[in-house]
Order: structure tokens, then sequence, then C-alpha cells
């Protein structure tokens, strides 16, 4: 028999259902975090970030994502419209129906974005193999193009500053493979280093949209060629997070509950890690995404002015019935302080799939009262469980909005800047030292 314990919070709307089991994070704790929100003037960095202020202060840049959302038009993206960027669509789409394979070179948020599309979207209709490249070991490019012919392919080049390492040693392999640059499409907001390489056709996104959150922009160009409409769901789903924001004080205090429950479980209970597990086939990357997202924005020394010491969690995790199958056994009986955010479908209620995520979510926060000795679990895990209505690209946009505004929440009350990364820098600048003094 699960044990009964009460829930912390449950928020629902047309999206989402959301249920926290978080023991002892109560209404006080609650209040406590948002008398410290009024402090920081949370409310004031939150309208900052939607009127273009220069929310990434390390760097004097606006955080354009939210932009892109709001003043997304699906006409300008549509050959027949007459409008936007019609003749290099036009060319764009071309070259794609034309092409036997697909390959995407990217890495980090030019690469986790396509590739979590790809895999929740039919792709029945569509006879072309799509092949992502990413890393700077050139063995995993020779393995994966070793059974394609250089005419059937198109490279898509996708880098939002056009200078990293991984990416450019990719494509100077491919270069020299395909022997042909009008295959070859790029996708950044350094356009100017793309013409280095006579790439003719490219697509340029604003420099203040920053990788991690460059899915909303024309990193995701492939998915509005496969399936227009989808990428039209996926942005109005965004877009509608940030109303709900702005408008929504029931949605407002769902997410404020779970930055402040984030930071009160690390700062205070010890929970440095959180696994990221989904029950929905189509969405088994989502765990990576929001790794990254995550782990890049929040993974930062704390303000000095911040009565939290600890920022960002360790994220992991996977597709939760592989999972259930290798690490549930740390999480169930293990001695290590995790966190875990399960996410399924609501409307697959008589799925093996639902079951195991509504039964996990349970056992994990509530324990079995049943079990003896050796059988025993740890129950006690703060867990979070978000039912989506559809794992359509509408309620996946709306989610990955919802995880942003939860990260930019949570580097708001911690005092950090979610929109940088010198960390990720610094690895780029000491490996070109490293090069150059080998040279």
């Amino acid at each position: 028999m699960i044990k009964k314990i009460p829930t912390t919070c449950v928020f629902k709307n047309e999206k989402v259902t959301f249920t926290s089991y978080i023991n002892d994070f109560t209404q006080e704790i609650y209040e406590e975090f948002d008398l410290n929100a009024k402090k920081i003037g949370l409310q004031k960095k939150i309208e900052n970030l939607f009127s273009g202020e220069k929310v990434n202060f390390t760097e004097g840049l606006a955080a354009w994502h939210p932009k892109y959302r709001s003043e997304y038009n699906p006409n300008e993206h549509d050959t027949s419209s007459g409008k936007g960027q019609q003749d290099e669509l036009l060319n764009f789409y071309n070259l794609c129906t034309s092409a036997k394979n697909i390959i995407t070179i990217g890495i980090g948020g030019s690469f986790e974005g396509p590739k979590m599309f790809l895999e929740n979207i039919d792709l029945k209709h569509v006879d072309t193999n799509f092949i992502f490249i990413t890393g700077s070991d050139l063995s995993e490019f020779i393995m994966k193009i070793d059974k394609l012919k250089p005419e059937d392919s198109l490279f898509l080049v996708s880098s939002k500053s056009f200078t990293t390492q991984e990416t450019l040693s990719l494509l100077k392999e491919a270069i020299s493979w395909s022997g042909d640059i009008n295959k070859f499409v790029a996708i950044t907001a350094n356009k100017k280093e793309a013409k280095k390489y006579n790439i003719k056709c490219i697509f340029e996104f604003d420099y203040e949209i920053g990788g991690r959150y460059s899915i909303w922009s024309e990193i995701s160009i492939l998915i509005s060629w496969l399936n227009k409409k989808n990428f039209d769901d996926f942005m109005a789903g965004g877009k509608q997070a940030d109303i709900d924001l702005k408008n929504s004080d029931s949605y407002l205090k769902f997410l404020k509950t779970l930055a402040y429950s984030d930071i009160w479980l690390h700062n205070y209970k010890n929970k440095n890690t959180r696994a990221v597990l989904s029950y929905i086939w189509g969405l088994r990357s989502l765990p990576n995404y929001f790794q990254q997202l995550e782990m890049e924005s929040l993974g930062k020394q704390p303000s000095k002015d911040s009565e939290y010491k600890k920022t960002g969690q360790i994220i992991f995790g996977g597709y939760g019935p592989k999972a259930q199958h290798s690490y549930f056994q740390l999480l169930h009986q293990g001695t290590q302080d995790v966190c875990v955010d399960i996410i399924a479908n609501i409307n697959d209620k008589k799925s093996l799939a639902y079951a195991q995520a509504i039964t996990q979510s349970e056992l994990l926060s509530r324990g079995a009262i049943d079990l003896k000795d050796h059988e025993k679990i740890n129950g006690n895990v703060p867990t979070n469980l978000f039912l989506i209505n559809n794992p359509d690209l509408f309620d996946l946009g709306y989610l990955i909005a919802t995880w942003e505004h939860r990260t930019y929440i949570t580097a708001s009350m911690l005092g950090i800047n979610p929109f940088d990364q010198f960390g990720v820098s610094a690895g780029k600048i000491y490996t070109n030292k490293y090069l150059f003094d080998k040279d």
C-alpha cells in the first residue's frame, strides 16, 4: 500500500495539470520566498524580459526569445504569401525536397531542439533520411555518412556564432566529402562568418536570442518545411505561456512554486540533483533539452547579495520506462538526495506508460508501507508531476516556454544571469590556445 501524504501544490489549465509532492514545503515557506521576491522586484524583472530590457546584464544584451514568439507571423514562413524571405525559403524548400538525406550539423541548442522536434512529428509522408551529427570526434561523421551519396545529401549547418569548434570541424569535413557548396545551408546569427565558407543559402536570426533558446528562431526552419502547421502550433503554444505569465495569477503562482521549491530543496534540504523523466515516447529527448536549459542557465556563482548560496541543480534524466530498469533503483533505495520531475500524457490513461508515470510519482514521493527489510523503498523523494493534455506541438511549445519561465524566475531569485555561459566559453578559449600552442 502506498502511503498517503498531502500534495504541496495543484495547478490545472487547458494545457497542463501539475501536482507537486514535496513534504514540508509549506504555505509559510512559500510566503517567505514571496517576500524575498518582492524585495528583489521579481515582477519588474519579468516585465523587463518581455519589454526588451538588457536582462543579459553581463553582456549588455536583451533576451529576444519571447519577442520571437509574440511577433511570429505564420505568413512569413509561407512561400506562397508574397511576404518575408520567400525567395530564400523557396530555394531552401526546393533543396530539402530534392534531397534524400538531410544532415544537420550542430551542437547544444542548435542540435537538441530540431532533433526533439523530429521525434515528435509524423514523418510517414516524408521519404527522407534525417541525420544529426554533433561533437568533435570525426569518426561520428565517417560512420553516419558511410552509406550516403554526396549528390543525394543536403547539409544544414546550425550555429549561432558560426565559430563553434566542433561545428566548424565537421563543416570542413562535410565540404570535402560533398564537393558541392550549393548543398549547404547555414542557420546563424553571424552571417559574416558563414559567408567565409561560400555558403549562399543563409538564414539569419537575432544575436540577442541565446543558443539554448533558439528553438523559437530560424534554427527550427527544417520543421517549418516538414509541417508548417506543426511549427505554427508550437509557436502559438509558447506565446500562450507568455500570455499566461503576464495575465494569470494562478499560472504565475504555479511557476513561483516550482522555482521557490527548487531553491528551497537545494539550499535547505541538500537536494542537489533532479531527474527529469518523460513517459511520452515522442518527447523522450525533452529531458536532454531541459538539462541544457537549466544547467547552462543556472550553473553560475550566486550573487553576493543573494541569501541563497547554491544555484542550479544537477539535471539528468531520460525516457521514463527505460530509466525504471536502471537508475530508478538508486532513486528508490539509494542514499543520494534527489528530486524528480515526471512528464506524462493525461489523455493516455489506459496505457502502461501512464500507469507507470502515476505509480512511480506516488512511490517516489510517498513510499510504501507493506514492504519489509531489504524490499523497503525510501519514499519522501520530492516529486513534481506534469500531465500535458496532448503531446502535440502546441502543448510542447507551452511546456518548453513554461520551463523557460521557471528557469528565469529561479535565476532572478538567485541574482544570476541565465543568458550568459562564460564557463562554456572558457573551454573554447583554452582549447584554441592548446591547439595554437601545438601548431
